[in-house]
């Protein structure tokens, strides 16, 4: 008795085989590596392609070649983004660097020139004023000098102010109102030479206008400016920690890869692996370095150059400020008064109190911040004529409350011993002193800027061939497997 063949394909399982029956369908395995039908009498379901990526990388895995090439993919990547991430901070850092040192610096620089040449112009005006009719031609060239130099800076600020900022109005109000104040300046010297008292009623007019229209918006942009910098000096300063924490984990992941082919095939070099590591090294030391050395050099610009540079503005603006004030108590002739504490003062000597003793204090704190001979020596003249300034000013106030007018005019204006004498010896000093820390401030920031230079460009180059090097690595390892 001869029996059927068996069928080498295993049965399917009972309730499968039980559900076939009773719908009338063959019960066939389905072809192998497929999944199961959905259900009854559906088509298989269908895969995602990330799916299928999944679980070819898992079957890679499960052999040697394919951990490598996984290893090998993942060093390339780490070390391509560390050195695409270096590139991209130490960029935008160079670029603010660059900005501190060509664009906000001056810009704020140039700002606080404005400032001060409306306040000298407003200083020589006065100075001429008291002169009269033998206006000393040297007065009226410095008030006309003032005035173009103010005009040119307010040319400069509007070219870089940005549309519609609040730098744009202040920069058209200031324009609108220069016009204005050399109109009334010019009446008062019309009236003066002719002897008519109105026109010291014109110069106080342009004073105020002076004091309360035109420095607080020439002060506004300065301060706009000063933000600009300081923003400047946070975008290039930070260190680049993403970078710094790619190099790492890329410095880290070669090392692994190492040790494991070390421990796989005792041999203790791979030649391509070794190679990467360099270079991500390199590239990692370059990046730690040289952002250091930049953020110092423009670290000490700001410490040593533009605190000071500040301190200085501020102190020179004081002292035109009292000197604007000196020569204004004489023109007003008691004029103008305020009452303090109940007591009768005049509003010009009171002003100049206030100004002289910001400009001590301003010339102090420059004297601390000051870090060599070549700062110190002008702020200490600076203070000694502001000392004997001071005793002239008691001097000449003293003869002009007693009623000597013309005694207290030549201790102000005179040609020999007279308060005009300490004023200008303070401002050359100031000038002196910021020319120089500002010389400071661009060899310091220039530094800076230079300790990054190739840095970016550098970095990639770099990462590149250390991802060469990782990939050629893993390549003559898999060679072996052939």
């Amino acid at each position: 008795m001869t029996h059927p063949p068996k069928s080498s394909a295993a049965p399917p399982p009972a309730g499968v085989a039980g559900v076939a029956g009773v719908l009338g369908i063959p019960a066939q395995p389905g072809p192998p590596g497929l999944p199961a039908p959905a259900g009854p009498g559906l088509p298989p379901a269908r895969r995602t392609a990330f799916a299928e990526g999944v679980e070819r990388l898992r079957a890679a895995a499960t052999t040697e070649p394919g951990r490598l090439r996984i290893i090998g993919a993942v060093l390339a990547v780490l070390v391509v983004a560390f050195g695409a991430v270096t590139a991209w901070q130490t960029s935008e850092r160079s670029a603010a660097a660059d900005d501190v040192l060509h664009r906000s610096q001056p810009l704020s620089f140039g700002a606080a020139g404005i400032y001060r040449s409306l306040a000298d112009a407003n200083t020589a005006a006065s100075s001429g004023f008291l002169a009269g009719g033998q206006e000393n031609p040297a007065s009226r060239k410095r008030y006309e000098n003032d005035i173009r130099t103010a005009a040119a800076g307010l040319v400069t600020a509007a070219t870089n102010a940005e549309p519609g900022s609040a730098s744009e109005a202040t920069i058209a109000d200031l324009n609108r109102l220069l016009p204005e104040y050399k109109g009334l300046i010019e009446r008062a010297r019309t009236y003066n030479r002719q002897g008519y008292p109105v026109g010291g009623a014109y110069l106080r007019y342009a004073n105020e206008k002076m004091q309360k229209e035109m420095l607080p918006a020439a002060e506004a942009l300065y301060t706009t400016e000063n933000r600009r910098l300081d923003a400047d000096y946070a975008d290039a300063t930070p260190y680049p920690w993403a970078a710094i924490a790619l190099g790492l984990l890329a410095l880290a992941a070669l090392g692994w890869a190492q040790h494991r082919m070390y421990r796989r095939t005792n041999r203790v070099l791979n030649h391509g692996l070794v190679a990467a590591t360099a270079a991500t090294t390199v590239a990692l030391l370059w990046l730690v370095v040289g952002h250091a050395v930049a953020r110092s050099g423009l670290d000490g610009s700001y410490e040593h150059g533009i605190r000071s540079l500040n301190v200085l503005h501020d102190a020179r603006i004081a002292s035109l400020k009292a000197r604007g004030n000196e020569n204004l108590s004489l023109v007003s002739r008691g004029a103008e008064t305020i009452t303090v504490d109940g007591r009768p003062y005049d509003a010009y000597y009171y002003d100049f109190d206030k100004d002289i003793a910001v400009l001590g204090k301003g010339l102090t704190e420059a004297a601390r911040l000051a870090d060599d001979q070549g700062g110190t020596a002008p702020v200490e003249a600076a203070e000694g004529s502001m000392a004997v300034w001071k005793q002239r000013h008691a001097a000449a106030r003293a003869e002009d409350e007693n009623g000597n007018y013309q005694q207290a005019l030549d201790k102000v204006i005179g040609a020999k011993g007279a308060t005009a004498e300490c004023f200008d010896s303070v401002d050359r000093s100031l000038a002196r002193a910021i020319g120089h820390e500002r010389a400071e401030f661009k060899q310091a920031a220039g530094d800076g800027r230079d300790a990054m230079t190739g840095l970016p460009v550098g970095a990639a180059v770099l990462a590149v061939l250390a991802a060469a090097g990782a990939v050629a690595g893993i390549g003559r390892r898999l060679s072996e497997y052939r």
